[in-house]
């Protein structure tokens, strides 16, 4: 087999290899209910990816959770279950809406010049030619999704679902219209939902003024506020009714400034007397509190904006001004009137709009809405009862917080892209017509005269349904009937309420079922300073420019390994290079034992006799593989992916590859069983790194698969090599007996002297291509030390045939530097390397780490750990504790001579 290149260059091999998965079908589940051999009892394994905007440009969140799904996917696949990733792409309401307005602003129109049904036409013409774009981002990143059944909120099927979910929860009941406090946003000019509000700290002021009594007895109630132009809009003042400073005001009229309406004062127990001057201007129609003392009180409710945040005709002299001007305007005037008392800076709790970042206006409008105290109950007991389980656990409580405090879901929107809303309006009668199907006639009167209601529905409402009418829903289609209820949502933690709470609510009203067994949750991707991307700061790392200078590997593999469930990660460019390392490392691991494949002899007759290293690199690969399947079984990818970086990098690559270089030269049995070692641990590890590095990991494998069958090296597994690692088997858990135990602790020895030496050479700064010698002292050890002799001259530096073994002190070991390492004790001849001064302080400074071990471990033994630990753990604690006191004290001789 010709040789590989000397670096893994991904640009030739990314497209190539993801047209192979999917023009072969890798990415479609074996067991497909639409195909012949169908068997409805195996179990499949399903996701349905959090569909994006389709206006997304790529940004660091969209390789987080495809490669964190791509990861259960693959794991999955390769256990040999039916697997399948719904993909798709989410119509985005606002976000698509304000696209195509800004494109028609640059040809000098809105939408209103278009009109509704062009403007929608040239909506769906902007889908197609942009709505594509995250989708090709997303193959890029490795993403086995079936594309065969890729979906889009508005397709026809998924509208029919959204009509038959509002459909039937107005026949519940659980929709109505009507007046509400809602959020308005002045800018989009239509409602948004309580979670599309984010609330910033920012400095404002605290505006201090008289309501004069309507007596015209000169007496005023103090009032403070921060945002004057509602005063406007005040239709009562509220006092706490046991504040002996208004008490005798209770019952009395007070005048509006500037506009001289009349208004009561009230007692609410609301009002906290601490705040501000202790009475509250109360706006029922601009702030939510004061909309429910007003429903408590009967207030009237007066509006003083327009949709564009200017007021209207209730602000009298002030009607026509945007809401700002107002302010200042009204403000100065009632200085000049006499009726301010002072103004103090004030930070302000400002609810800005997740869009568009302009200031969120409370109002009263008449909107839809969705009763959500059912629906929210059935989701905690689901939540409860275990149906559903979120990973982290702690999550769990956020959840259940939110489903006790769960207010009515406005779901209007005034927009003209997404779901219309299912109701028409009889202009003949005025009935309310709610229907599956577009009517065309009133049921009632019989007049065709109807008109369907201007909104469309949140986004949100149809991303509900997403787990289920993927599927075909409300229809019982083979799809629903198999793959719904899927397996695993995985999201981010700060879309729990958007999102996750809907689909299960969703799931358990439409079908009964919670949509998923699991919800894991993944944090906010960070700068390397912890803190938040944005273009403001400058901060952004873009993926797309990241996958281009080092490849999708590199970018996955940092992203898997840098998160734990539900926190947040630092992710800098560093980080990514140093994966792309890693990629690199993991290929020139590759070349090396497919060079060795390729120079293997004739297969030997005689038994295999293995060596330590070789009995060594197998146990430590089973305890990999263990460790590693327990972990995703946890769900702990990154802890994962650390484990099989440092056994490749450290154990694999590091020390065996450094010991077999030794067996391969002596050719014959030997070598052949070192290059079959090599060959069937790589092959085991490539599948475990599959689902983290899906290219380097598919190509160096096929090379691998095909250096063994040129020269028959049996190293595969013993049912065959497969077509490809995206369908290979997982290593399943081995049985780890004392033997291999023994070849670990053994080993471990080895490893520790070596690294001693390595540290003394270090130190003393000896050159590489200097060998020492060197005598070895060990009573209990000498076998294992006399068996291991060349590899350690091999890898510590020293002088074959000047290194010694020996089972006591010899004598004329005077100006040799001495080391203890668990209990052998070691002599290095360093001769113009050193003086007795240095190597006395450099003992003392060994042993004052053991002293702290020894402390460290025997408090360990003595607390709860001896009692609640593992006993296996305990005794290997115990063991370690005696080695340090054994190492301290042959320290504590070497000194006192």
């Amino acid at each position: 087999m010709k040789e590989l290149p000397k670096a893994y260059d991904f640009h030739d091999y990314e497209e190539k290899i993801y047209q192979d998965w999917e023009s072969k079908g890798y990415f479609k589940p074996w067991n497909d209910p639409n195909k012949p051999g169908f068997d409805p009892t195996i179990e499949p394994f399903v996701i349905v990816i959090p569909p994006p905007n389709i206006t997304g440009a790529l940004h660091l969140g969209h390789p987080l959770f495809v490669a964190t799904e791509d990861l259960m996917i693959r794991y999955h696949r390769m256990r040999g279950e039916p697997t399948l990733w719904v993909p798709g792409t989410d119509h985005a309401g606002i976000a698509t809406q304000l696209q195509v307005e800004k494109q028609l602003a640059k040809e000098g129109l809105t939408k209103a010049d278009l009109g509704r049904e062009a403007f929608e036409q040239r909506v769906w013409q902007w889908k197609e030619q942009y709505g594509s774009q995250i989708t090709r981002q997303i193959r890029r990143l490795g993403a086995s999704c079936d594309w065969e059944r890729e979906r889009f909120t508005l397709d026809p099927g998924l509208s029919r679902a959204v009509r038959e979910a509002f459909v039937r929860l107005y026949e519940k009941e659980l929709i109505y219209r009507g007046p509400r406090m809602i959020n308005w946003s002045p800018g989009l000019m239509t409602a948004v939902s309580d979670l599309e509000v984010e609330y910033s700290e920012e400095p404002g002021t605290l505006y201090y003024f008289k309501y004069m009594l309507a007596d015209e007895s000169g007496e005023y109630v103090p009032v403070a506020t921060t945002r004057p132009e509602t005063i406007l809009g005040d239709t009562a003042v509220a006092v706490d009714p046991d504040d002996p400073r208004y008490q005798k005001l209770v019952g009395k009229q007070v005048v509006v400034p500037m506009l001289g309406r009349v208004i009561p004062v009230i007692a609410d127990n609301y009002v906290e007397r601490e705040f501000g001057t202790g009475a509250l201007k109360i706006t029922p129609g601009h702030d939510p509190n004061d909309y429910e003392i007003g429903q408590r009180h009967d207030l009237p409710l007066i509006n003083i904006l327009n949709k564009d945040a200017t007021l209207n005709e209730n602000a009298g002299p002030y009607a026509g001004l945007d809401r700002f001007e107002a302010r200042k305007k009204l403000w100065e005037d009632m200085r000049a009137a006499g009726l301010v008392i002072k103004e103090e800076p004030y930070i302000l709790s400002v609810p800005r709009s997740m869009r568009g970042g302009e200031i969120i206006e409370p109002l009263v409008s008449t909107q839809w809405f969705v009763k959500m105290d059912s629906l929210a109950k059935k989701a905690k007991a689901a939540v409860e009862a275990g149906d559903v389980v979120f990973v982290p656990e702690r999550f769990t409580k956020v959840f259940h917080n939110w489903m006790d405090n769960i207010q009515d879901w406005c779901i209007s929107r005034q927009l003209w892209w997404g779901h219309r809303i299912p109701v028409w309006y009889c202009q003949d009668c005025d009935e309310v017509i709610v229907a599956r199907e577009t009517p065309t006639q009133c049921p009632k009167c019989g007049s065709t005269r109807l008109e369907q209601d201007p909104d469309v529905l949140d986004t949100w409402f149809s991303s509900g349904l997403w787990p289920f009418s993927v599927f075909g829903w409300p229809d019982e289609t083979p799809d629903y009937q198999y793959f719904y209820p899927t397996s695993v949502l995985e999201t981010g933690y700060d879309i729990i309420f958007f999102w996750v709470a809907r689909m299960i609510m969703d799931g358990l009203e439409f079908t009964g079922k919670a949509p998923f067994h699991t919800v894991y949750l993944h944090g906010i991707i960070r700068d390397e300073k912890g803190e938040k991307m944005s273009k403001t700061k400058g901060n952004v790392i873009d993926p797309l420019e990241l996958m281009d200078a080092m490849g999708t590997d590199a970018l996955r593999f940092t992203l898997l390994v840098g998160s734990t469930p539900g926190n947040d990660m630092n992710v800098s460019v560093k980080k990514v290079e140093a994966n792309r390392n890693f990629a690199n490392k993991v290929w020139n691991i590759g070349r090396f034992v497919i060079s060795a494949i390729d120079k293997v002899g004739e297969t030997p007759t005689e038994e295999p006799i293995w060596t330590l290293p070789d009995s060594w690199i197998w146990a430590r690969m089973k305890q990999v593989v263990n460790n590693v399947n327990d972990l995703f079984e946890n769900y702990q990818f990154g802890e994962a992916g650390k484990q099989i970086y440092e056994f490749l990098w450290n154990d694999y690559a590091d020390w065996y590859i450094e010991i077999a270089k030794r067996q391969l030269a002596q050719g014959g049995s030997r070598a052949y069983f070192t290059a079959f070692g090599l060959a069937r641990v790589l092959d085991i590890m490539l599948r475990l790194l599959h689902p983290y590095t899906p290219y380097v990991t598919e190509a160096l494998w096929r090379y691998l698969k095909e250096a063994c069958i040129a020269t028959d090296l049996p190293a595969g597994p013993r049912s065959g090599w497969e077509d490809a690692l995206i369908v290979a088997k997982w290593p399943e858990r081995y049985l780890i007996d004392r033997w291999d135990e023994e070849f670990i602790k053994d080993f471990s020895l080895i490893q520790d002297i070596v690294r001693s030496i390595r540290n003394v050479r270090s130190e003393y700064k000896i050159a590489p291509a200097r060998r020492l010698e060197a005598i070895l002292v060990s009573e209990n050890m000498q076998i294992l030390l006399e068996s291991q002799k060349l590899v350690l001259c091999d890898l510590a530096g020293l002088d074959e045939e000047e290194t010694q073994i020996n089972t006591h002190k010899p004598d004329g070991l005077e100006g040799m530097v001495s080391l203890v390492v668990s209990g052998v004790e070691v002599y290095l001849n360093i001769v113009g390397g050193g003086d007795d001064e240095a190597e006395r302080a450099r003992l003392e400074k060994e042993l004052q780490e053991l002293e702290n071990q020894i402390a460290r471990l025997e408090a360990l033994l003595a607390g709860p750990f001896a009692q609640k630990a593992p006993a296996k753990i305990v005794a290997a604690e115990r063991e370690k504790l005696e080695s340090y006191r054994v190492s301290a004290q042959k320290i504590r001789e070497q000194l006192s001579q």
